[in-house]
């Protein structure tokens, strides 16, 4: 994602602001309601659903950032143990296990107190940043659901990066 051009005007509702920084860069998204938006942006190793939900009695705008990766029964625990790793070294935002879904998912959210408005580089920073976090253990998520391997070692394969090209 680039972040380029910010003349979006202020908004009454934190959701527009999105809804103009998907149509600027082209995203497909779908607008539920007048507080919730999901869009769809394709990473490098799958296809992202970013849906953002304005909490107007917490002044809070969430973020969840999904992929397809349907976790089987036999391997929750594991997965879960993953993703108690990866919450360790997360800064902004963390992982969950939506168990309704048997789905993982990253979440984050603004919290704009005080009618604070939403800036298009805070709404972008945070899509970066949930789109990052995806992109970069994604890997160790299929290690663990289905190569089966422990929580430990998905990560330890998913942190190591390698420098130059073969």
């Amino acid at each position: 994602m680039t972040l380029v051009d910010r003349d979006i005007p202020a908004s009454d509702n934190p959701v527009d602001v999105i809804e103009q920084i998907a149509t600027r860069h082209g995203w497909s998204f779908e607008r539920d309601d007048q507080d919730e938006i999901s869009i769809s942006v394709t990473g490098r190793w799958c296809d992202y659903h970013l849906s953002f939900t304005w909490l107007s009695e917490m002044e809070a705008l969430h973020l969840a950032c999904a992929f397809d990766l349907k976790v089987p029964e036999r391997r929750r625990a594991e997965v879960v143990q993953l993703i108690a790793k990866l919450n360790e070294q997360m800064w902004v935002g963390h992982f969950d296990f939506w168990t309704s879904e048997s789905a993982v998912m990253f979440r984050h959210a603004l919290l704009l107190a005080g009618g604070a408005d939403p800036s298009p580089d805070q709404c972008e920073a945070a899509m970066t940043i949930a789109v990052e976090a995806c992109e970069r253990y994604y890997q160790a998520f299929q290690f663990v659901v289905w190569a089966g391997k422990s929580a430990a070692e998905a990560l330890d394969t998913a942190m190591f990066e390698t420098a130059g090209e073969a």
